[in-house]
């Protein structure tokens, strides 16, 4: 697969990938070039509430109550990250930029606050992210750690959390159950 069309995309972790924050995770690439790559984990949800972490903030949540913050990564775990539909208020160039024609991400405080005074319906709110280092993302999809998918709209807000990996694989026509670890012949 040609490296430049990584990102946008979602990258899905196979069952022989030890890294335990990468479990059946769902990376949507933002990022890849010969500098390095970097992602979001889209579907481990964290335990800390979007009004948790708001608050904390000194911010108001308007959105759902039972809305969560993601785990985007092991990466620099205080790090914020907004991924939303494109809205209004946030325009591109201000602290978002578009990820997809249907996906944003936005990184500044001030697009924050204004995103969660008036959340859209598609919102991931995110802490930490996923990065590899020149070449690294290489050489583990070389030794098929990792398969690449299209980033969709459906896969990345409205499938449930727990789904998204087994719909995701099924999107490549590979049956989920039909994976299991293994190791190649040295």
């Amino acid at each position: 697969m040609e490296s430049a069309n990584l990102a946008p995309g979602l990258l899905l972790a196979m069952p022989q990938l030890a890294d335990p924050n990468f479990s059946r995770a769902v990376v949507l690439m933002i990022e890849h070039s010969d500098q390095g790559s970097f992602g979001l984990v889209i579907n481990h949800p964290s335990p800390i509430r979007a009004t948790e972490l708001l608050d904390s903030l000194e911010m108001a949540w308007r959105g759902e109550d039972s809305a969560v913050v993601w785990a985007g990564g092991p990466v620099s775990p205080s790090t914020g990250w907004v991924l939303h539909e494109p809205v209004g208020i946030a325009s591109p160039g201000q602290g978002t930029i578009a990820i997809t024609t249907s996906i944003s991400l936005s990184t500044s405080p001030d697009r924050l606050r204004a995103i969660a005074n008036q959340p859209p319906r598609n919102i991931r709110l995110l802490l930490g992210y996923s990065g590899w280092g020149p070449g690294q993302l290489a050489q583990e999809m070389s030794r098929g750690a990792w398969l690449h998918t299209d980033a969709t709209p459906g896969l990345v807000f409205e499938t449930p959390p727990d789904e998204i990996w087994d719909t995701a694989m099924r999107t490549l026509g590979i049956n989920p159950r039909d994976l299991f670890v293994g190791q190649g012949v040295n």
